[in-house]
């Protein structure tokens, strides 16, 4: 299946253009149904400084809240260097460049079938 032919939640594509007009790079959904119980799909993205990550996922929150889609749990928001923001169906990882480097979810997940976003 090519990346054209996955179907993501539309609240996971606007996150996705939202996390581009702040300039993250590397962004990439992953569709997680075959493979876990605990979500369908995953968004990443990754920010140069701990000030992008920051912004990235503000930006994230705020605009997809404007949209009366409101994240259940937002973690490592305080940090900069991970922040996740589940929205039950999906969840949003903003990363670090280096701290996504050092967990690697595309190599833990895989088998998922993924999508990138932007360029």
């Amino acid at each position: 299946m090519s990346d054209a032919e996955l179907d993501f939640p539309t609240g996971l594509e606007r996150a996705a253009e939202l996390a581009l007009e702040r300039k993250a790079e590397d962004v990439l959904g992953m569709d997680l149904r075959s493979i876990s119980t605990a979500t369908e799909f995953f968004l990443l993205a990754s920010g140069r400084s701990d000030i992008q990550v920051k912004a990235i996922a503000e930006h994230i929150i705020d605009e997809m809240k404007k949209e009366s889609l409101r994240p259940s749990h937002v973690e490592g928001l305080g940090d900069g260097r991970w922040v996740l923001i589940d929205y039950f169906d999906f969840v949003v990882h903003v990363f670090h460049s280096s701290a996504r480097e050092f967990y690697q979810l595309e190599v833990l997940w895989g088998d998922a079938q993924t999508r990138t976003f932007g360029d």
